[in-house]
Formats: C-alpha cells, structure tokens, sequence
C-alpha cells in the first residue's frame, strides 16, 4: 500500500469533531493552528539559504519563481503581488506560477496540478542565476516537478518548500524548506496547517529577501509605491517617523525630490541635496544606510 504524506494522514485529535459543539470545534482548529509557528521555526536555516540564494540571484539581474498548485499556488500568487506597491520592486523580479493560469485563482481547477508537462512549460524561460521556489504540501505535486525539474536543467537553483519530510521531490531540489505539520484537522485539507505553514514561509522569505537589497531602512518601507491615498499618506508618515521632522519639512523634502521617498530621507537625515542623495543612493546600490555612511565619510 502506498504509504500517505503526513498531511493526507487522519488526525487521531479530532477524530470526533463533527460532535463538538462550535466553539469546542473552533478550539480544535485553533489548537492545531497553534502547532504551526513552531515547525516554521525549525525550517529557518534552510529558508535562511533559500534568502541568501534569492538575494544574489536578484542582485545579479536574475529573477524568483514561484511555482504551485491549488491553494499552494495561491498564496504564492497573493505573496509575489505584494511586493511591488509594498517595496517599489520592477514587474517581472519575482513571479508566481499557478497551475491551471489565472483562472484557477478564483476556480478550483484540480486536474491543473496532474501535469508535469505544464510546470516544466510554465517555466521554460527559467535561466541560470534564478531560484524557483516550488510549494507542494505534499511534496509530491507533478506540476510542482516539473517546474523543479525545469530550474536543475536551466542550472537555477531549485527550492521545494513542503510538509513532507520524505517528499519524492526533495530529489530535485536543491534546497528543501520542510514545515512538518502532520495530520489535519479535516483529513487532507492542506489548506489549513499545511497551508498557514506556507504562507509563513512565503511572507517570511519574501520580507527577508527585500530588506537584504535595502528596499527598508530600519523597519520602514523606503520604495513604497503611492498609488492611492493611502500610500501616499504612509509615504509622508514614513518620512516623519524615521527622521522625526514635521509633516510640513517632510512635504517639501518630498516635492523636492519629485515625491522620491529614499532621497528625501537621505536629504532629511544629512542635509544633503537631493542631487547628492541621488548620487550616493546609486553609489550605494540604492541601499540607504551604506549611502548615509558614504554621505558621512565625506568633509
């Protein structure tokens, strides 16, 4: 007999769930829930290398895939579309692969994620100096492998993020991320734990790998893209909370820098001209603190 993933195995805890009453089922769920953080935990010196290998590949003109099926693909979809109005990153640096294309978003399209053919289609412009992050809870999708199997071929580093300890893919990556989340509350429903597993993973890995090129100084966003009221409010905010200026300074630092926010900090923090800033934020790879210091080293 085949031998289950952890993830389609019955949970003996909630065997009886379907006779508690709502609250003590919504503790069941929350209880397991609670596991989830803890197995993350122990997967950080292997996302820490998937970081690393993310940061070179960008910061050497190279892209990041992300590749899944189902509601794996999903969150990566939600995650890779985060990071341009959040950090001002270029359309194309990081992109998600969802089997069964857009459609799938909204519409479960189940066969999508049976087609090896399909994930090594999805990434055939995957070139050597990019990492592909394949997520399969199971650690088994097809489509996953080929997708993994279109990074080794290209020589981009291949990445399998599941929550299988002895996922069959793991042989075609090169790193494996693996969050053992175990049975399910609902058996095989890996949109649960194995899915909040996940989207840790993703936020985790996509925060680390932005603010390793410097797309924040300190905590704050530095590349924010204003695109609506909102955002162009936090912008302001920013700026007064990391340089402690009044919003009327921090209005003209902006309009002087034609509403570039990591040149008005620059120009907040030093004193500096805005053409200055600019210059030293190019010197510095655009990573603020190495401009300040380059700005201070300076009589």
């Amino acid at each position: 007999m085949t031998t289950l993933p952890p993830t389609e195995r019955r949970n003996p805890a909630t065997a009886d769930i379907d006779l508690l009453p709502t609250l003590d089922l919504l503790r069941a769920v929350n209880a397991a829930d609670a596991e989830v953080p803890a197995t993350v935990a122990r997967a950080l010196p292997v996302l820490a290398e998937a970081v690393d290998a993310a940061v070179a590949a960008l910061r050497g003109g190279g892209r990041v895939h992300y590749a899944g099926a189902g509601s794996s693909g999903r969150y990566a979809v939600l995650d890779a579309a985060e990071l341009a109005p959040t950090y001002g990153l270029e359309p194309g640096r990081f992109t998600a692969h969802l089997a069964g294309g857009a459609g799938a978003l909204a519409r479960a399209v189940e066969g999508a994620e049976d087609s090896e053919p399909d994930g090594r289609s999805a990434l055939a412009e995957v070139e050597a100096g990019d990492v592909v992050l394949g997520l399969a809870a199971s650690g088994r999708t097809p489509y996953v492998a080929g997708a993994l199997a279109a990074a080794r071929g290209a020589g981009a580093t291949a990445v399998l993020v599941s929550c299988n300890p002895q996922a069959p893919l793991a042989d075609l990556a090169d790193l494996h991320i693996c969050t053992d989340t175990g049975p399910e509350v609902v058996t095989g429903s890996t949109r649960m734990k194995a899915g909040s597993a996940q989207k840790l993973v993703l936020h985790s890995f996509s925060t680390a790998v932005m603010v390793r090129l410097g797309r924040t100084w300190s905590n704050l966003m530095t590349e924010v893209a204003a695109t609506n009221a909102k955002l162009v409010g936090r912008k302001l905010t920013i700026l007064t909370q990391a340089t402690g200026a009044d919003e009327e300074t921090c209005r003209a630092a902006l309009r002087a820098t034609g509403g570039e926010l990591k040149p008005a900090l620059v120009v907040l923090l030093t004193g500096a001209t805005p053409t200055a800033a600019r210059v030293a934020l190019r010197a510095a790879d655009g990573v603020v603190r190495a401009a300040l210091a380059e700005l201070a080293r300076r009589p």
